[in-house]
């Protein structure tokens, strides 16, 4: 019998593990930066009705516009931003992809700075688009003259630059964003800004300044503060000529009927689902100040996570918090870990059983 001929992979994929987390059964999960607080009642019954109402119609395509939720989502954004400047797609990832689809691809590059989220490199990867990362100061900051520096010298395509950044937590000052889209002279400045909704007072949005850059895209998600992470739902503002440019990568009918839903009924109860935000803001500065209380270096932090550390051997840390039913991101450059903000009784256990770790010699950093 002749040999099983090889799975015809791409050669630059062999022996790649899939992104992802951990997803393990503990008591208290900490480390996917997920709202911990469900939808209510009243969401969920909205939710209920809605998808009901949209499956009367399922034996046909959805509106491959989406243009309720493109008209809700604006509404939302404000800032004079128009439904025409607004785009959506099942989570922010497939709206990262289509970006680089549109703008990226063989013989361009796209560029960021590290430390930053780690599926980047990945959409570059898939996208045949070459991939340049400059790096970040010592307290997670872009220098705005080094950054302006790399992106005249590499000439990237696209930049993407979290702010909120993934995984310090680190917001972006509007002149950081200005010097690097005047300096993309042939390419599009991402600001992602999936946590923005956790930002501290004071701190500004990308959003204030798509009026005086064209080739700004700002990208949102509703895992986070909407507390949506399993419906899958992501959107970016951007020009009109941005957004018709991603119409061309698109999938058919790539949002379905029953997503389109789901969104427009959370949206409906903004309000609602963002009183929890105040309370994760609050949870997460007595979390940072708790961690610097007990010596440790905390990233400052405009997310619903604080990056803390330094540890000699973080994983010994992680596993000693795990064995403690809590589970953290070993994320970030090395010796640091990541704790995304739970429950005040979620925080507890966190404190409680990093206090633990920290004591006991044989798992002491």
């Amino acid at each position: 019998m002749s040999p099983v001929p090889p799975v015809p992979m791409r050669e630059e994929l062999r022996g790649i593990e899939p992104y992802g987390a951990p997803q393990l059964d503990v008591p208290v999960l900490l480390n996917v930066n997920e709202n911990p607080y469900p939808p209510s009642p009243a969401v969920v019954a909205d939710i209920e009705r809605a998808v009901a109402v949209a499956a009367r119609d399922l034996n046909r395509y959805p509106d491959r516009e989406f243009t309720a939720l493109r008209e809700a989502l604006a509404a939302y954004l404000g800032h004079g931003i128009t439904p025409a400047q607004v785009w959506a797609a099942n989570g922010s990832n497939e709206v990262m992809l289509h970006v680089l689809q549109a703008f990226g691809g063989p013989g361009r590059t796209a560029l960021s700075f590290a430390p930053t989220y780690s599926m980047y490199p990945e959409y570059a990867r898939d996208t045949h688009t070459a991939w340049e990362v400059g790096h970040r100061e010592q307290d997670f900051t872009l220098d705005p003259e080094r950054a302006v520096a790399l992106v005249r010298a590499r000439r990237p395509h696209v930049v993407l630059l979290p702010s909120p950044n993934n995984p310090t937590g680190t917001a972006l000052p509007h002149e950081v964003i200005g010097a690097i889209c005047h300096a993309l002279d042939h390419g599009v400045l991402v600001v992602d800004e999936a946590y923005a909704e956790f930002r501290r007072a004071g701190t500004p949005s990308a959003l204030e300044l798509l009026p005086e850059h064209e080739n700004l895209v700002v990208t949102r998600t509703m895992s986070k503060a909407f507390a949506l992470a399993g419906a899958r739902v992501g959107y970016l503002a951007a020009s009109p000529e941005v957004c018709d440019a991603l119409r061309v990568v698109r999938l058919p009918y790539h949002l379905s009927a029953i997503t389109q839903a789901v969104a427009l009924a959370a949206l409906r109860h903004s309000t609602e689902l963002l009183a929890a935000v105040d309370q994760l803001r609050a949870e997460r500065d007595e979390t940072v100040e708790w961690l610097r209380a007990q010596g440790f270096t905390v990233a400052e932090s405009d997310a619903n996570f604080a990056l803390f550390g330094t540890f000699g051997d973080r994983q010994a840390v992680w596993q000693g918090l795990l064995d403690r039913g809590v589970l953290v991101r070993e994320t970030g450059p090395d010796g640091w870990l990541r704790v995304s903000i739970g429950t005040p009784a979620e925080m507890a256990a966190f404190r409680e059983a990093l206090t633990s770790v920290t004591a006991d010699p044989r798992e002491a950093p």
